[in-house]
């Protein structure tokens, strides 16, 4: 299976923040921006697999700054890393006002996605290729962050997890 680069899951999504978007206070509803995330990291892990896939989890979603309405919030998605039937998409979340001219980063996380054949079973998918130091950065923390995952869902044993307990180790000695 030929393999791809990140940029080639690379997905922007746009969207304005409206009256049935917000709380009493006028700010995004946390549960209305987890779907657009979860719809702009579906896009690009289906650009990564070429195939349907499905969340399978995510991430610890943090938010650093309020989403006022009139907004503009911008999504940006790639692929981190693919393992052997998911696929792990970071997201960065960005929120304008255009009036204003101010763009602040509101959060970011990472979604996993599993991918299906047209039956509902997983499939493989093709390996990552990343091809800037950052992109490398982000894939060699993946299998930290997969693992991590897998403890804190009950699927894997924290003796298990090689990566972790290498990065804890390591900061022992110094």
């Amino acid at each position: 299976m030929k393999g791809k680069a990140p940029k080639e899951s690379y997905t922007i999504m746009n969207e304005l923040v409206l009256p049935n978007d917000t709380n009493t206070f006028n700010n995004l509803m946390g549960g209305r921006l987890l779907h657009w995330m979860d719809i702009a990291a579906a896009i690009s892990a289906q650009k990564h697999c070429n195939r349907v896939v499905v969340t399978a989890s995510v991430d610890n979603v943090s938010f650093h700054h309020p989403i006022k309405l009139g907004d503009v919030i911008t999504i940006e998605a790639k692929v981190t890393r693919a393992f052997t039937t998911s696929v792990e998409v970071r997201m960065d979340v960005f929120a304008e006002n255009i009036p204003s001219g101010t763009r602040n980063k509101s959060n970011e996380a990472y979604y996993t996605f599993v991918a299906l054949d047209q039956d509902g079973h997983k499939i493989p998918v093709p390996p990552l290729l990343p091809e800037t130091d950052g992109e490398v950065e982000l894939y060699e923390g993946a299998l930290r962050r997969r693992q991590l995952r897998l403890i804190l869902g009950g699927r894997m044993k924290p003796d298990d997890a090689t990566e972790l307990k290498a990065l804890f180790f390591a900061a022992q000695k110094k």
